[in-house]
């Protein structure tokens, strides 16, 4: 191995190393930012493919619900019901037992929501804990 001799003072090898430095620093905030779009990316399809999921699920309820309403009137038509009278007494019970769950559903969301769940008590309590550590070593 050969002694080679560098010939820079002390401030041009400080200056090599800060851009040196500075340099790294940027091409991690590169990689940082295009690991981060790339996972952005992928996470938007991802809830695209959910969507659309939805969209279909909710096809399906709508297709299952008619065939209840469908099968409902049929047997009250096999149980001397008239057809018309039939029809619309199905619709009428599916359609109250379907609201009937859907405002359950949604008063147990409400009463979750308004509930201790969006209290950040531990957050606070370490926050007024730093206030008053923070207090002590000011006075």
């Amino acid at each position: 191995m050969a002694n080679h001799r560098d010939d820079r003072t002390l401030t041009e090898l400080m200056t090599g190393l800060v851009g040196d430095i500075s340099g790294l620093f940027r091409k991690e905030i590169d990689l940082a930012k295009a690991e981060a779009s790339e996972n952005l990316n992928r996470a938007l399809g991802g809830a695209e493919i959910l969507l659309v999921g939805l969209v279909f699920a909710i096809g399906a309820i709508g297709v299952l619900l008619s065939a209840a309403v469908n099968g409902l009137a049929a047997f009250l038509v096999a149980r001397n019901v008239a057809e018309p009278n039939a029809d619309t007494l199905a619709a009428l019970i599916v359609g109250v037992i379907v609201a009937l769950l859907a405002w359950a559903m949604v008063a147990r969301g409400i009463s979750t929501l308004r509930g201790s769940s969006l209290k950040l008590d531990k957050t606070a309590t370490s926050l007024r804990r730093d206030v008053d550590v923070v207090k002590e070593r000011v006075q």
